[in-house]
């Protein structure tokens, strides 16, 4: 059963994910990625910090944290990109990329378990 929740949840999350890929963004800063692993990153952060002082299922917590925020964010798509950017001699870009996305993902964890938690 819990591999059924898993994967609705990744369903779930892996459709929103292509539906932000369609918004027409088409510039070598990978933008769309960055945001995505940022929201996905305040969205976790959200739910464990609501976790943290209700009683949410195991079966929930499959569903939100494992599959929708699984599905969601896109960490293997963010590593190839700034691969290529490195590969194709953007250093500045890929040094953006990179230093954004980590310090943006961190404080939407912050920002979604305060949230959460209140």
């Amino acid at each position: 059963m819990n591999f059924l929740y898993v994967g609705i949840g990744g369903a779930v999350g892996s459709m929103l994910r292509y539906a932000i890929s369609l918004i027409p963004y088409k510039q070598t800063f990978p933008l769309l990625t960055m945001i995505t692993n940022i929201c996905g990153a305040f969205l976790i952060g959200y739910i464990a910090g609501f976790a943290d002082k209700r009683n949410v299922s195991a079966n929930m917590l499959l569903f939100l944290k494992t599959g929708l925020c699984g599905g969601f964010t896109t960490f293997s798509t963010f590593s190839l990109e700034a691969y290529t950017l490195l590969q194709n001699g953007h250093y500045g870009y890929m040094a953006i990329y990179v230093l954004f996305s980590l310090i943006g993902c961190l404080a939407g964890i912050w920002g979604g378990m305060t949230l959460g938690r209140s």
